[in-house]
């Protein structure tokens, strides 16, 4: 129990660290995401304002806003624009996600979708994007509008893949490594290649923070996804199964199976085809997941991504801003909540 405490106090001192580093600028990203999602439309400004009650962390903008700091962005509010930006894409996402997956929560609240339905859920993630673009165009920048717009396109295209392989126990680790680059990481690679860009740093220098961005990302979904399968940590109140039971397959069902024996693999194949899987599909799962070690070989998976991120840091001087995005890697391995 101490030893998981502690952990928990780390996790959360690294991010607290990390926030505190663009206080001020959070908060105007904070206002601005309100004042541009701002509508007439009344079904609109309710959707809004229930989808950003739901709160989020808001890593992937204070990565943008850190990874300016670092790069020596100071004057003007070109990071808390594009920070912004960065955030209304991850929402758009987020929107589309819970359409796809039938989902009826999100962090404690009721889904869009299921107050509203999926069609306004839909156009509501649209609005989202649209208003990110106006930004994008307002920016005035061509390599952020073609970073940001292709960032949009391989989120999409990772959606589309992961839709492709839904269900299949048997899927290669290389398509899930494909899927989450293109779904979770692409996104993290942009919101910290914006920093240089804005900066007009050299090439080697932006492609170091994309390289950071984009591990880091790597290691942010491999954790999240082992979370759902870690019943160790339902200390922390964090309901899993939610991934299993939406029939997606993450690196813990495949490693799982990779390592079954026959029968084990047979009824693995059997539950994930099915349309709904039952609470005692998951004891058996959890039961395996234990047996065969899989939570301590995904976390082995991510610490190979945390040292290439740390490294992309390689090539800037030491400073806080270096530092705190270190540690940063630490909080995206470890978080249990």
């Amino acid at each position: 129990m101490g030893t998981v405490i502690q952990l928990k106090r780390k996790v959360n001192d690294c991010y607290n660290e990390l926030r505190s580093s663009v206080d001020q600028k959070i908060s105007l990203v904070e206002d601005k995401i309100k004042s541009r999602l701002e509508s007439n439309v009344n079904l609109i400004q309710q959707m809004v304002v229930h989808h950003l009650s739901s709160g989020g962390k808001r890593i992937r903008a204070l990565l943008t806003l850190e990874c300016s700091k670092l790069c020596g962005y100071s004057i003007g509010l070109r990071d808390v624009n594009l920070a912004t930006c960065v955030e209304l894409i991850h929402s758009a996402t987020l929107l589309h996600d819970d359409v796809i997956d039938k989902s009826v929560v999100r962090r404690g609240k009721k889904t869009t979708n299921k107050i509203w339905g999926n069609q306004s859920s839909i156009l509501i993630g649209d609005y989202l994007l649209s208003r990110c673009f106006e930004i994008m165009v307002e920016d005035n920048n061509l390599e952020v509008l073609k970073l940001l717009s292709s960032t949009s396109s391989k989120i999409a295209q990772g959606e589309i893949l992961q839709l492709q392989h839904r269900g299949e126990i048997d899927m290669l680790e290389e398509i899930y490594l494909k899927i989450i680059s293109s779904k979770t990481a692409s996104l993290f690679a942009a919101a910290s290649k914006i920093g240089g860009i804005i900066t007009n740093k050299s090439t080697k220098e932006k492609e170091a923070l994309q390289s950071y961005g984009k591990n880091l990302g790597l290691t942010f979904q491999i954790a999240d996804d082992t979370l759902d399968y870690n019943s160790n940590l339902k200390l922390f109140g964090k309901k899993i199964g939610k991934d299993f039971f939406e029939g997606k397959v993450t690196l813990p069902a495949i490693l799982v199976f990779q390592q079954a024996n026959f029968n084990e693999k047979e009824f693995l194949k059997k539950i994930f085809k099915r349309k709904e899987r039952t609470q005692e599909d998951l004891k058996i799962m959890l039961k395996l997941i234990l047996k065969y070690n899989i939570i301590h070989q995904c976390y082995k998976r991510a610490e190979y991504f945390v040292n290439l991120a740390s490294n992309s840091l390689g090539i800037f001087k030491s400073s806080k801003e270096k530092i705190i995005l270190e540690n940063l890697t630490s909080f995206s391995l470890e978080r249990s909540f």
